[in-house]
């Protein structure tokens, strides 16, 4: 799945004009996995894709792991074949180095504890790589309400993504 919505931002890039689409102004927002799926897809390295490394402006992640370490240890790993390599790969947390747009991270405090801790470890890892991080901390809403205020441009995370883009009104 990350190597699909890798193929499919790039084709975005690569087909801009055709759809409309300012080049320049391409965000991306992601909750649960797809959080992980925008982590990872926020830290490629796009010279694999003969992309520019700045192809994303900026990027919303709520709710995700952004490490796979734990997740290999949970019950998932009793569907999903959990490799050293995909660890490796599949962790955003290792792959600071690639990342060239701001990030915006929430999560909720009625969450699962393991959301709470690796969402405010990769921003404390961003932090400390000198990488221009938003941390926003949703109080009382758990893992799906958090979710629901991205579609009110009122909302926590809705004014947040426009204010990212440039389109939040006071």
């Amino acid at each position: 799945m990350v190597d699909q919505v890798r193929r499919a931002t790039a084709w975005i890039w690569t087909n801009a004009d055709k759809l409309g689409v300012d080049r320049s102004r391409i965000y991306l927002i992601g909750h649960s996995s797809g959080a992980h799926l925008g982590g990872c897809v926020a830290t490629t390295d796009w010279r694999e894709f003969r992309m520019p490394q700045n192809l994303l402006r900026g990027a919303m992640l709520v709710s995700g792991l952004y490490e796979l370490a734990p997740v290999r240890l949970s019950k998932r790993s009793q569907y999903v074949a959990f490799t050293d390599a995909m660890v490796e790969d599949l962790s955003a947390i290792r792959r600071l180095d690639r990342l060239t747009c701001p990030l915006v991270l929430a999560c909720g405090t009625n969450e699962s504890p393991e959301f709470i801790r690796q969402t405010q470890e990769f921003a404390a890892a961003l932090r400390a790589a000198g990488k221009p991080v938003e941390m926003i901390v949703a109080e009382n809403y758990n893992h799906f309400e958090i979710g629901e205020t991205l579609a009110n441009p009122y909302g926590l995370l809705g004014h947040a993504a426009l204010a990212m883009m440039g389109l939040a009104k006071a």
